[in-house]
């Protein structure tokens, strides 16, 4: 990585991305717990927990804006103090509509610092390169929602379900702190667009309308499976009857396997192109969760689940490359606020599909049609 990278841009990109990552992934877990200590049903935990999408979500453009505006380093900074501050309302929240605010404050922080670093990085990487640097912040931040369940875990159980909000407040000074103390190797180009005149939104949908209607729905498409796949693999270890620590050792095998492969991908991409990562991803991907339905026992769900982390692996820091090879340079971090709506709406679609079938009657009919929804994301990138 230093080769095409200084050290400065490494340490500015990547150990902020690891960190704050860590924060998100002991928070996700927690949401829903927390809500339930302060009073609020089933229904309502659920629908809290959903507001980290719904709050990154709503953020993307507008995080577009203000990166176009202040900056991609400064964007990150605001990000991180933002997170900050909702972080702590998480922990010490007495209502839950103090609680609900907090968590969608804090999906909105996430989304703003998402695009800011993905078009840092793409502003300070060589295009030769940038396939490897994005596969690489997207495995690091794999890596950070991965550990941070983990390590969230153990402070909850010393300190109480605060704890897991305090470690990322932590975790989340540090990337302030790592991000501050960094030099800004792409001040230069950050002054230039600052200085260069606003161009609305609009005209930018109107500029870029075609990569939207034709890329834009390949990623929707790949957020969807994506994001089925995070729900698909503990309902059907549900649906088997698995205790919950095997189910969850599982999920967490797949995981593991999701983040050994990010750079060879990236490498690949550079090399070859982005279809020789893109089409096959999605294939195997797809083609792992057609085969969930056919599992019936903790030896054949754990090889799907395999098959499905590697899958995903080999696709990590995909969009965001397609997202960099054609966003505009004069307009990149409001045309990627688009882009980034785009992927985070399918993410939060793929677990509605599943949940569609399941309500329906039919479990294994919502695996089979994100499957589908997998399969036409591959056609559609090829």
């Amino acid at each position: 990585m230093g080769g095409f990278l200084s050290r400065s841009a490494v340490a500015g990109v990547f150990g902020p991305a690891l960190a704050f990552e860590v924060g998100i992934g002991a928070v996700t877990p927690m949401v829903a717990v927390s809500a339930s200590q302060l009073g609020a049903s089933l229904a309502v935990a659920g629908l809290l927990a959903a507001f980290l999408g719904l709050g990154q979500i709503l953020a993307d453009v507008p995080a577009g804006a203000l990166a176009a505006r202040w900056g991609d380093r400064r964007a990150m900074l605001a990000a991180a103090v933002l997170a900050i501050a909702a972080l702590v309302g998480l922990a010490t929240a007495q209502s839950l509509l103090v609680f609900g605010v907090a968590v969608l404050v804090t999906g909105g922080a996430n989304a703003v610092f998402l695009l800011a670093r993905q078009a840092y990085l793409t502003e300070i990487t060589p295009p030769l390169y940038r396939a490897r640097a994005l596969s690489t912040l997207g495995g690091v931040g794999r890596m950070g929602v991965f550990l941070g369940p983990f390590l969230g875990a153990g402070v909850v159980h010393l300190a109480g379900t605060p704890g897991a909000y305090w470690l990322a407040v932590g975790v989340t000074v540090v990337t302030l702190v790592i991000v501050a103390a960094v030099p800004d190797v792409a001040a230069e180009a950050t002054a230039a667009r600052r200085e260069a005149p606003r161009v609305p939104l609009v005209r930018v949908l109107r500029e870029n309308g075609s990569v939207f209607a034709t890329l834009g729905v390949a990623v929707l498409l790949v957020g969807a499976t994506r994001g089925a796949r995070q729900v698909v693999l503990p309902l059907w270890g549900e649906h088997l009857g698995l205790a919950p620590a095997t189910t969850s050792l599982v999920y967490g095998v797949s995981g593991a396997l999701d983040m050994l492969v990010f750079y060879p991908a990236g490498k690949v991409m550079d090399r070859r192109g982005r279809l020789w990562v893109a089409v096959p991803s999605m294939v195997l991907l797809g083609l792992s969760i057609a085969a969930l339905p056919l599992s019936r026992s903790v030896g054949t769900l754990s090889v799907v689940a395999m098959v499905m982390g590697l899958a995903n692996g080999v696709g990590s820091g995909l969009l965001m490359t397609l997202g960099a090879d054609v966003a505009p340079a004069a307009v990149r971090s409001q045309f990627l606020g688009v882009w980034r709506l785009f992927q985070d709406a399918g993410l939060a679609a793929g677990p509605l599909v599943v949940s569609a079938g399941a309500a329906l009657g039919s479990l294994a009919a919502g695996v089979l049609a994100v499957a589908t929804v997998g399969g036409v994301a591959a056609a559609v990138l090829a």
